[in-house]
Formats: structure tokens, C-alpha cells, sequence
């Protein structure tokens, strides 16, 4: 085992800005969301090397462990984290494969792996005992099992099965649903294949080189409905969201997420990293594609959403690459005339762009430019329909609050500050949920620029921004999840943050 060592912030940051608060028509007390704090009260280092020792983790209200995936080491990496301000390094539990996701429901763990030799090959959901952290069972899954988690009511296992093709893009598995029916203790494996030929539509997209629906697309991120029917599934790179039904073991739909204009006054963005201006915020000729990486869902008001962090991905292997700039695109003369001045560098040259769509009429030169990322949260309903966009917000708000790590991207322990702003920006990654009280906030993490924002969600069409903490130990967050008060080791909320890049695991509290 790696020695590893926790240390202890002085300097805790906390980013915020005033916010005005809804009051209840009613007269009834509510929680003033704007006084809450967000305390950072323990950061502990997982592993030794540069990165990619802390990447998602899971909490076991049972013995007060925290479980890491450890992919380096190829490792669940266990602290007990009974004293927060002493967390306790434990034996963690060695692994036959990379692990890539865990999840906790009532003292068993569930773990996916890829494989360790061939990425394509199928994966496995391998359970375990977090008191002995012993072994349970082991199940097989699709090729690259990339998320798992729980029903609520403990049932199901679903693991999303990413399926990404070999970097010659030779081998193309497809990518596939794993639920593992525990009561019956049954595996169904749900392909895409009843989907070849339909045309989803709403800028859901299939492109890969000779790829069926049911290859191209590579399921990301799971949420659960609250009475364990339904799991949605984020299908990053094809910009959708799969439908499925736990009890029928059936997809029953695919959703197109569509794209934001940036031509709107609401989404404008900086676009270039080479314009020598710091927040350059402007509208372009550009759609923003949503592609949701992390997915949660929350019940408010008797209605049922769907979040999504719209980090954007794009496919980039040796044997295949959407991805160029939009200087290195032919664009069409009529739609833009202007093209030569859009395609210097300070202005759109430098921002990635795909030549997986944008020539509507086929005559070899693009009508349309995509981004990858909406550069935001969205709120949707369980049908796929957008209720809420937070369009430039998170651009404007780290800009507003701290310009000098806007849309940055760290070398070396370096900021770079607008060095994302040709890319996907801030790339939100993680979003949570916790209710306190009468009020649902979200928690959105920002993996380039770093740190937390926050959010009431409380009425839906409407989020309130809250605050962004952020500390500069911690680089790259990747996950994030909330320990409610009356799961926690010291009877407050908590929110978890694991950085990819530092390795860092820091725990906040709310008050």
C-alpha cells in the first residue's frame, strides 16, 4: 500500500456574490437559502502521484467510510472518516480491473471495472461488504462500465456501459445498460439495437465510421427516480438522454437534447484563448451542443426533473477525429460572408468545432458551427424538454467573482486563466442535489476552472445563484456528492469533492 497523508486548509475561500431570496406567498416560514455557508472543515491527499488517484467516491453511513476510486492503483482507496477533522487511512480493497464508478446502498458496495487488458471487452459490477470489505458477488457488464448506481429502494444495480470504440476505431462494441435485479438476482443486459435506423432527431447525433445507433452510442452517467422505476442515462458524445424502465428491463426512449444559440443576448461566451482579453464575453454565429456528463434527478414541487452538467465531449481517436477549428472549416460564402474576419484567431478561429455535422445541403462547406458543452446546467423534464438553461451564467459568474482563474486550465500548478475559453470553458462535470428544509439546491462542479457553485433550484424555472466555493488546493474536480445530517459523522449536511487532479478529497459543511 502507497503511503498516503492528510493535511488541514487555514485559509478557507469562499466565493459569493448577494442574492435575493423568494419568499413564501403563504406567509409560512422557509429557509433563507442566502444565509447559508459553505465551511470547508477537512481535505485529505489520496495517493502519490500527479493525478488520477481521487476520482469518485461514495459514502457509507454503516461504518463512516468513504470509498475512492483509485484507477492508478487500481484500488478502491477506504478512509474512515468518523472524525472529520482526522480522517484515517484504511486497507483499501485491491481490484481486478480499472475502476471507474462506485456506489453505496445500505452496507454493499458496488464497484464498475473495464477491463484491464482490452477496454472493449466486457467489464463487471463486482459487489462487496463495506464492514469486512469482503466480496459479494460479481456481475458482468458491457464494454467499459463507466457509472453505476443504486435504486433508491436498493433493488437495482444499473451501471452505464460506454462501449468507446479502439483508438483505430476498429473495434466499435456497442454501448450498452446493465441492470442487476438483486432481489432475483438476475442480469439483463439492454442494448440500443431496437433504435438502428430511427431517426431521433433534436440534434441527437450518430456519426461514428460505419456505426450502427446501437455502437455509436456510449451511455455516461445514471439517475434514478425517486420510486426506483426509472433511470435516465446520459449519452454524452450523441447529445441525448436514454429512458429506461427498471421494471420492464426495456429502453423506452431516446431524447435529443437540441443546442443553444449563441447569437442570443443570454449566451454569449468567450470564445478565443488567443484574443489577449480575459472574459471576452460576445455573441457568435455558433449552437452549443448540451452533451451532459453528470445527471441528477430531483423531485420539487410534486414534479419530477432531470439536471444535467453540460460539459461536452468529443470523439477524438487515431483512426478517427471530429474535432477541428473554425478556421479550419470551408465555410458557406452566403451564410457568412464575413467568414474570413469569424476565422481569425480573436475572434471564432480558434474554438473547436465538428465536422461531424454543420454542411445541411451536403455541398462540402458548412451552413452551421457546433461547440462541444452548453457551458452550463440545464433543468429538464423526465420527457427530455428544457425548463431551464443556465446559458451564460457560470462564464459571467467565475469571471465576476475571480477574472484571474476564468475559464482557466492548470499547468504545473500554474493558472492559466482563458485558456478553455476555445474549448468547453468552465466544463462543468458534476451536479448533486440536497433538500434542506422547504428548499432543493444543486451543486454544479466546475472541473477546469475548479470549486463548487451553487444553486436554489426551488422553483425551477427560476434558480437563484448562491455562492462558488473554491480553494485552490483542490484541481479538477470530478465528483461530488452530498451526506445528508442525519447520515453524516458530525449531524450536519456535508458535500464531498474528489479533484482528479490534485488528488485531493475535500468535505464541506453547510451552516
Amino acid at each position: 500500500m502507497k503511503l498516503r497523508h492528510f493535511t488541514f486548509l487555514i485559509v478557507i475561500t469562499v466565493l459569493s456574490v448577494s442574492c435575493e431570496q423568494d419568499d413564501n406567498s403563504n406567509g409560512t416560514n422557509t429557509l433563507d437559502t442566502a444565509s447559508l455557508t459553505f465551511q470547508k472543515i477537512t481535505t485529505f491527499t489520496n495517493g502519490t502521484g500527479d493525478e488520477g488517484y481521487a476520482e469518485i467516491s461514495a459514502f457509507d453511513a454503516q461504518t463512516n467510510k468513504l470509498f475512492i476510486v483509485n484507477p492508478n492503483d487500481t484500488e478502491l482507496s477506504v478512509w474512515d472518516i468518523s472524525n472529520l477533522n482526522n480522517p484515517i487511512i484504511q486497507n483499501p480493497i485491491q481490484l481486478n480491473g480499472v475502476p471507474n464508478s462506485v456506489a453505496i446502498h445500505n452496507g454493499i458496495l458496488a464497484v464498475a471495472l473495464e477491463s484491464l487488458s482490452n477496454t472493449q471487452a466486457n467489464g463487471s459490477i463486482v459487489t462487496y461488504n463495506t464492514t469486512t470489505q469482503n466480496t459479494i458477488n460479481t456481475y458482468t457488464a458491457g464494454a467499459l462500465p463507466d457509472m453505476v448506481t443504486f435504486s433508491p429502494d436498493g433493488k437495482y444495480i444499473i451501471a452505464a456501459n460506454e462501449g468507446e470504440p479502439s483508438d483505430n476505431y476498429l473495434n466499435d462494441p456497442e454501448g450498452t445498460i446493465t441492470i442487476i435485479d438483486l432481489s432475483a438476482n438476475q442480469t439483463h443486459q439492454l442494448t440500443f439495437t431496437a433504435f438502428n435506423g430511427v431517426n431521433i432527431g433534436n440534434k441527437f447525433r450518430v456519426f461514428g465510421p460505419n456505426a450502427s445507433l446501437a455502437q455509436d452510442v456510449e451511455p455516461e452517467y445514471i439517475a434514478v427516480s425517486d420510486d426506483s422505476k426509472y433511470a435516465y442515462v446520459t449519452l454524452q458524445e450523441n447529445n441525448g438522454i436514454a429512458k429506461v424502465s427498471l421494471e420492464n428491463k426495456q429502453i423506452e426512449a431516446i431524447y435529443g437534447l437540441g443546442a443553444k444559440d449563441h447569437m442570443l443576448p443570454e449566451n454569449v461566451i468567450d470564445a478565443s484563448n488567443k484574443d489577449d482579453i480575459v472574459g471576452n464575453f460576445q455573441n457568435w454565429p455558433v449552437h452549443g451542443l448540451y452533451q451532459p456528463d453528470a445527471i441528477s434527478f430531483a423531485s420539487i414541487g410534486g414534479s419530477s426533473y432531470l439536471i444535467t452538467a453540460n460539459e461536452g465531449d468529443a470523439r477524438d481517436y487515431d483512426g478517427y477525429s471530429e474535432e477541428v477549428r473554425v478556421k479550419d472549416l470551408v465555410l458557406d460564402p452566403t451564410i457568412f460572408p464575413n467568414a474570413a474576419t469569424l476565422q481569425e484567431n480573436e475572434n471564432l478561429g480558434r474554438l473547436k468545432t465538428t465536422t461531424a455535422m454543420g454542411d445541411i445541403d451536403n455541398d462540402g462547406d458548412f451552413d452551421e458551427i457546433y461547440c462541444y458543452g452548453g457551458r452550463s446546467f440545464s433543468i429538464w423534464n423526465t420527457e427530455g424538454q428544457l425548463i431551464y438553461d443556465s446559458m451564460d451564467i457560470l462564464g459571467k459568474k467565475t469571471f465576476e467573482i475571480n477574472a484571474s482563474i476564468f475559464n482557466n486550465d492548470y499547468d504545473n500548478g500554474q493558472n492559466n486563466p482563458d485558456d478553455r475559453s476555445d474549448d468547453k470553458g468552465a466544463e462543468p462535470e458534476a451536479v448533486t442535489t440536497l433538500k434542506i428544509q422547504d428548499k432543493t439546491l444543486l451543486f454544479v462542479g466546475l472541473e477546469r476552472t475548479g470549486g463548487v457553485m451553487v444553486f436554489d433550484i426551488s422553483i425551477p424555472t427560476s434558480p437563484v445563484f448562491l455562492q462558488w466555493f473554491y480553494d485552490a488546493t483542490d484541481i479538477g474536480p470530478e465528483g461530488l456528492i452530498v451526506i445528508p445530517a442525519d447520515e453524516s459523522p458530525n449531524g450536519k449536511n456535508l458535500i464531498v469533492v474528489t479533484n482528479e487532479v490534485s488528488n485531493t478529497v475535500a468535505i464541506y459543511e453547510i451552516n
